[in-house]
């Protein structure tokens, strides 16, 4: 007479969920070889094995819905509202690259809940050039950079990337400075600081003031006396 263990539909079952969980969970793979498997050796009568306990079962299954949850937080958005008014949806983890961001997401937020983050010191076209800045950072971090800049040339200074990044006119790259400066966006405060540091390297006083439009409302005399006392720098 066949045992009733192998009659059972819901030994079958049970045993099929186990193996599943193993091999879809590789964090449990020390848990799951604890689980029986329907291939185990049959019992004296020829009939498959018991149903194993209820305990093993839920070991091997617990962690599948921790899994999503976690890759559910990692795929959160949040907007950033510029001066403007306009959002932009970015990822949390790529957005908290801003300190200031940081401090104004609550760390029990519920993951349901859209939330805004107004920025109303920068403009759009500047905060979408600040996040395009950080998406690629999140993939590629930039060199650090060397200080005093070993080269006025950018490229010979960080990767190709963030040379073409900054390679924009002065308006817009005092923009993304104050943006920076503003967020907390160290890398990019950096890079942009560096870049105007590169205009200025083994130029003249007069080739600086013609590079950045600043009109020299010294007098000769007066020229000649700041230069007199700060003869160190040019000797340096």
């Amino acid at each position: 007479m066949p045992s009733s263990a192998a009659n059972s539909p819901s030994v079958s079952k049970r045993a099929d969920v186990s193996t599943s969980a193993t091999v879809s969970t590789p964090n449990l793979r020390n848990a799951g070889a604890y689980c029986p498997s329907p291939h185990r050796a049959k019992n004296s009568s020829g009939d498959s094995p018991s149903s194993p306990p209820s305990s093993l079962l839920f070991a091997c299954t617990i962690a599948l819905p921790t899994t999503n949850t976690k890759m559910a937080a990692e795929d959160k958005m949040i907007d950033l509202v510029s001066q403007e008014g306009d959002n932009f949806q970015v990822d949390v983890n790529v957005a908290k690259m801003s300190e200031l961001v940081k401090t104004m997401i609550p760390e029990d937020e519920d993951d349901s809940e859209a939330q805004e983050i107004p920025l109303p010191n920068v403009k759009s076209q500047i905060l979408g050039k600040v996040l395009e800045f950080c998406k690629h950072y999140a993939t590629e971090p930039m060199n650090e950079i060397e200080k005093p800049l070993k080269s006025a040339n950018m490229g010979e200074v960080v990767q190709d990337w963030y040379a073409t990044y900054v390679d924009v006119e002065q308006e817009v790259l005092f923009e993304l400075i104050l943006a920076a400066n503003y967020m907390d966006i160290k890398p990019l405060l950096d890079l942009t600081c560096a870049t105007v540091a590169s205009m200025i390297k083994g130029k003249t006083p007069e080739e600086i003031r013609k590079t950045f439009n600043i009109v020299n409302d010294f007098t000769p005399e007066e020229e000649a006396q700041v230069r007199e006392e700060n003869k160190w720098c040019e000797e340096a």
